[in-house]
């Protein structure tokens, strides 16, 4: 941001000028109200121009802006750091008087009320040397705090300091959201869009915080160091600081060094988005599993960005600087993880273990899988109730299904299947996600059939129809039959957005029917009704036929058994080459 000279500048030499603009890079200490040499600047400036000097000061010391006026007065600015309008500005305003009076004027005290400054400080000017001193500040219901004027060399630095904060604390606080209580104040940062900025404000509210600003900073390659630049954290700094930040969200994947240095310059605590992920996660598990593979991932995340000194820490290698009892506590941390990461997933093989075997009933007994993906929030968990009459957990939040949800349905043609609810897909879906949750995303990679189910209220579909896609090739689910669904068609638009989709809204029941349709004719594909007669002479056969498939009638005549069976394609045509075409009646 340019720093420039602000105001009356006519007739005003460069050279002065330039002087002025040095002010920019004057630092004022933390437990400096206004420095003496600051003072002295000041009246030296008001002299050669006989003209007001307004200056900028924040909380931490930065001059913010400078203004130069006329020899009765100078424009005020409205300087706010806070996005809240009630509460103080976090900027104390102090401007020279050039006749040496050091006493505020009404106008001073009405630009105090209006811009709600940290303090109003007029400084009086008389031949270069400053004279008397008077401060302002703001207190219940807007009242003025105002001592009477001091010498310059005696201003009460400390006292002044100590009610700012006391003001701090009374001023606008009743105005404040009731509804914010006890939510962490979020800042967002980024580099690629706003609508990735916009996705990113969405998974920090599912999270349970308040975004109160939103920044983006384009570049091709972020900083090594900090991501975004040390210019850009200076200025990020104060502006986590004006909107009273807990936390700073970055809209990308951060390593553990520009954690670390970010924290150092912010002040606040800093997290990426796939740590934001995580914490979603972690919030939503609800089984076992789904518990373990969040722990899981968590402790993949983490293991790979433990700081510590260097090799100083190391004392694997041996050598100077490493002897000494026990491990270092970097190295305590690592086998710690290390630890539970291998009881972790010792008991998630046990868990997998039991869902293979219920995989393996399932392909025994040839239940076909009809697996509904999408981008998360996308309305899948809706629909899933919708079709089944189901309660399944429904909110609209992102990632509010994590766990696989099955549903045993039926066909028109009496087709059983399972209807599966699969945990949503995201734009830069963290890989230690992922990793962690592969048995349950390998229900869609293993379903018969997938339904991708599209946000037909969302500007972006189709992007997010495209990460879906990245995600399934990912997983490997690119060869089974797919229905292409847009949900929520009472909210977006009437005309398919994707070739062949069927329209639907999971909310009103509206194009089910046609959906219910299109997955039985997809199953028909693979799994029909056969009718088998078997003779007496092949009734040894009905122990091997029966667990084939779904018996849907049985009937014994007196020239054998005529079963109704619902047969996978690949079933029949093995029968019929094995036994004959005749096995098979009508």
């Amino acid at each position: 941001m340019k720093q420039e000279v602000h105001g009356n500048l006519t007739g005003v030499r460069d050279s002065l000028i330039a002087n002025l603009q040095g002010l920019y890079q004057y630092e004022v200490e933390e437990d400096a109200f206004l420095p003496r040499e600051l003072m002295k600047l000041l009246a030296t400036f008001t002299a050669a121009m006989n003209r007001e000097i307004a200056l900028y000061i924040t909380r931490d010391g930065e001059i913010v802006d400078v203004s130069v006026g006329t020899d009765r007065d100078v424009e005020l600015r409205d300087y706010r750091l806070r996005r809240n309008a009630q509460r103080l500005s976090c900027v104390r305003c102090v401007h020279t008087h050039p006749n040496g009076d050091g006493r505020l004027s009404d106008v001073d005290l009405s630009a105090l009320r209006s811009f709600r400054y940290d303090a109003m400080v007029a400084v009086g000017c008389q031949g270069g040397e400053p004279t008397f001193v008077q401060a302002a500040f703001l207190g219940e219901n807007a009242g003025i705090l105002m001592d009477e004027p001091v010498r310059w060399y005696r201003t009460p630095d400390e006292s002044w300091l100590e009610q700012i904060a006391l003001s701090d604390r009374l001023v606008g606080w009743k105005e404040e959201e009731k509804e914010n209580a006890g939510q962490e104040r979020a800042v967002l940062m980024g580099i690629e869009s706003e609508d990735s900025l916009a996705e990113l404000a969405r998974l920090a509210d599912t999270a349970g915080a308040v975004v109160v600003g939103s920044f983006l900073q384009r570049r091709d390659k972020p900083d090594n160091a900090l991501f975004i630049g040390r210019g850009r954290a200076d200025e990020l700094c104060r502006q986590c600081q004006a909107l009273e930040a807990d936390v700073c969200i970055f809209d990308e994947e951060l390593t553990g060094i520009q954690v670390r240095n970010l924290e150092d310059i912010l002040h606040v605590k800093v997290v990426d988005r796939t740590t934001l992920i995580l914490d979603i996660f972690a919030q939503r598990a609800s089984s076992a599993e789904g518990k373990l593979q969040v722990e899981l991932a968590q402790l993949q995340y983490q293991s790979t960005r433990l700081i510590g000194q260097g090799l100083v820490l190391s004392r694997l290698a041996g050598g100077i600087g490493t002897r000494g009892p026990g491990e270092s506590k970097l190295e305590m941390n690592r086998r710690r993880i290390r630890e539970r990461m291998t009881e972790l997933r010792r008991r998630l093989d046990g868990v997998e273990k039991q869902r293979e075997l219920r995989r393996k009933s399932r392909e025994r007994n040839e239940v076909p899988v009809v697996a509904l993906v999408g981008y998360t929030n996308a309305g899948k968990s809706t629909l899933l109730n919708r079709m089944t009459g189901s309660e399944v957990y429904v909110q609209d939040q992102l990632f509010a299904t994590l766990d696989a949800v099955s549903r045993r349905m039926e066909t028109a043609e009496h087709t059983p299947y399972l209807l599966v609810d699969t945990v949503g897909f995201i734009r830069k879906l963290p890989h230690a996600l992922v990793s962690a949750f592969r048995s349950t995303l390998d229900e869609a990679a293993l379903a018969d059939v997938l339904v991708i189910v599209s946000d037909g209220a969302s500007p972006d579909m189709l992007k997010q129809h495209e990460t879906v896609e990245q995600v399934l090739r990912e997983l490997g689910a690119t060869e089974q039959p797919r229905i292409e669904v847009i949900n929520k068609c009472d909210l977006g638009a009437a005309v398919p957005a994707l070739p062949g989709a069927v329209m639907v809204s999971a909310k009103t029941g509206a194009g089910l029917d046609e959906l219910r349709g299109r997955i039985a004719a997809e199953l028909q594909k693979s799994f029909a009704p056969a009718t088998i007669f078997l003779p007496f002479s092949q009734y040894g056969l009905l122990g091997q036929i029966r667990p084939l498939g779904r018996v849907v009638s049985e009937k014994h005549t007196d020239e054998g058994t005529e079963l109704t069976m619902i047969l996978s394609k690949t079933d029949r045509d093995r029968l019929a080459a094995r036994y004959g075409k005749a096995l098979f009646r009508g």
